[in-house]
């Protein structure tokens, strides 16, 4: 492991050189790439040097040990304890940075959330877990745009689909996709009786034209009439569009846009991520034997995380996690979330390697 730091750092130093060089800022795409590359090696570099700086304190004041004064001798000890103390922690954390990363983590993301079984309930739930996300990327900093949506009469969501860009989207978001129940009295049950309710999420990279190869004749493209509220616009305009992908079935609907045009495009946006994510998760039926190990599988009838709201809890099954801050949790405030099921996949990730 430490070769491999070694050479990480002399990298880390020619970034450095290289960005130091005066003719670099003339070329924006090369230097893009060189700060980006130099910030990728920063945590781990910076990690390691503390732990070589903690090996080189150890071996002083070992020596230290031999000093005539106790007191001196005393003061050597108490630093050896306090280093050889931090030094497991920052080399499991340096384990943890040289996982293998997943490519796909820095890419946008686009969000589908589905009502499931209860009604106009689960819709409500299902607008409920939009918001929850919209306000979680608003406190990163990131952008929401709705792609397409399917509104229950209650104001509620039979489905919607979102696009969310900025910085490590799917690094944050991949592990939300499965089914979210909830439990809780809805505003419609007159005898105060608790009821639950489900929604679903699937959480997929944004594809992009070389992730995936979608060929024209390949697709089947229908255009219609919009259904809902629009007035003339729904009576007079076939901006309604339909895509379907032979070979896999995939169907994508897209009705939001006036234009034809922008329906095709988010249609065709939302069909290449769902094919990228269908792939992926093949390749990971083949590699992995052990579904139960992995996190957010994507298989969307697994039940991952229950929302209590009489008791004020969230519980995510997958990392026996329970939470009594729902209230925050429902404004976005999930992070807590996000940090556990991230550490349990780093856990995995660690056994796995180590058991090879």
């Amino acid at each position: 492991m430490f070769a491999k730091l070694e050479g990480l750092e002399r990298k880390y130093m020619d970034l450095e050189h290289e960005l130091a060089e005066p003719d670099v800022f003339n070329d924006q795409e090369r230097y893009r790439k060189l700060t980006k590359a130099h910030a990728d090696l920063r945590d781990v570099v910076e990690d390691f040097r503390r732990h070589r700086a903690l090996q080189q304190e150890i071996e002083e004041n070992r020596l230290l040990l031999e000093d005539a004064d106790p007191e001196m001798r005393a003061m050597a000890q108490e630093e050896i304890r306090n280093a050889e103390a931090e030094l497991p922690k920052i080399e499991h954390h340096l384990k943890v940075l040289l996982l293998p990363k997943d490519p796909l983590d820095e890419k946008n993301t686009i969000l589908e959330i589905r009502a499931g079984t209860g009604g106009e309930e689960a819709a409500l739930f299902a607008a409920d877990l939009f918001r929850m996300y919209t306000r979680y990327a608003e406190i990163k900093g990131w952008k929401t745009e709705v792609m397409s949506e399917s509104p229950s009469d209650t104001g509620g969501y039979k489905e919607v689909i979102c696009l969310i860009s900025g910085d490590k989207v799917y690094s944050h978001l991949k592990y939300e996709a499965g089914t979210h129940r909830v439990q809780r009295v809805p505003a419609t049950e007159a005898q105060g009786r608790i009821h639950t309710s489900a929604a679903t999420v699937a959480v997929m990279p944004e594809a992009e034209e070389v992730d995936v190869d979608i060929r024209p004749e390949d697709l089947r493209i229908d255009v219609y009439r919009a259904s809902g509220a629009g007035g003339q616009h729904v009576n007079k305009t076939e901006s309604a569009v339909r895509i379907t992908h032979i070979p896999t079935g995939t169907v994508v609907t897209c009705q939001d846009e006036k234009s034809q045009h922008k329906n095709k495009a988010r249609a065709m946006k939302v069909l290449a991520s769902r094919i990228l994510a269908a792939e992926r998760e093949r390749q990971n039926s083949e590699l992995s034997a052990d579904r139960k190990a992995q996190v957010g599988s994507g298989d969307r009838s697994e039940r991952i995380r229950t929302y209590n709201f009489p008791q004020g809890r969230c519980t995510d099954h997958r990392v026996n996690l329970t939470l009594y801050s729902l209230d925050k949790i429902m404004a976005g405030e999930i992070e807590p979330l996000i940090e556990a099921l991230n550490t349990y996949a780093q856990t995995e990730a660690l056994k796995a390697q180590s058991d090879m």
